[in-house]
């Protein structure tokens, strides 16, 4: 267990040691980064890495769940001031494009965690899904979205972001889940088709009209 630290200078210190693994771990890989390399990139001493991680596979997992909550903040802050469910939709899929440009290791990180640490792969997924959840199920009792299992759906759309992200943000920039790469938005008629694709999954279904109820009266 990773210890917090106790002042704001110990603060500062993690911090850049997080932000030191996360490059190393996506620029040389799990198996051939270490924590010389970490501590060098981070600018602190080898024992003081100590004071703060008990070896490589736990700042492996602090860096996982670091990305996890830095994107589902990312998300969350954009799509509060949303106007509807819809709204939400295309600010949070945004800021989630706009992470992703900017942290590309956050895709190389994570499916290294497949192999490395499957328990920290799962509670990435599992975290942003629960929120997502969330999100759907008070949608669907505001009558904004059609019945549905908001767990299923969360896990559907959650997948659909991440590999538009993979095509559209990391592949476009020529990176592979690296620090390489120059950051870049998402492209709007991208987002645009997303958007549509969603809205037209989610969306309640039409209530008939006056005209189509009177003649499903004479019909009947």
């Amino acid at each position: 267990m990773s210890a917090q630290p106790r002042t704001a200078r110990g603060t500062r210190t993690r911090a850049r040691l997080l932000a030191a693994a996360e490059d190393v771990f996506a620029s040389a890989g799990y198996h051939d980064a270490s924590i010389v390399r970490i501590t060098e990139q981070a600018g602190i001493g080898l024992g003081t890495f100590y004071l703060y991680f008990g070896g490589k596979q736990e700042i492996f997992d602090e860096v996982v769940d670091d990305l996890n909550a830095r994107v589902r903040h990312a998300m969350t802050e954009a799509a509060r001031a949303a106007e509807d469910r819809f709204d939400a939709e295309r600010e949070g899929f945004r800021a989630f494009f706009r992470f992703t440009a900017q942290h590309p290791a956050l895709y190389r990180i994570i499916r290294q965690a497949e192999f490395v640490s499957p328990g920290a792969q799962r509670r990435h997924y599992e975290r942003i899904v629960r929120s997502y959840a969330h999100g759907l199920a008070a949608a669907q009792d505001a009558g904004e979205v059609r019945p549905l299992d908001p767990e299923i759906a969360a896990w559907a759309l959650m997948g659909m972001g991440e590999l538009i992200g993979m095509r559209y943000i990391l592949w476009e920039a020529g990176g592979d889940g690296g620090t390489g790469g120059a950051p870049r938005d998402i492209p709007d008629h991208v987002l645009d088709e997303l958007m549509a694709l969603i809205q037209r999954g989610l969306a309640p279904d039409a209530p008939p009209s006056a005209a189509t109820s009177r003649e499903d009266v004479r019909h009947d």
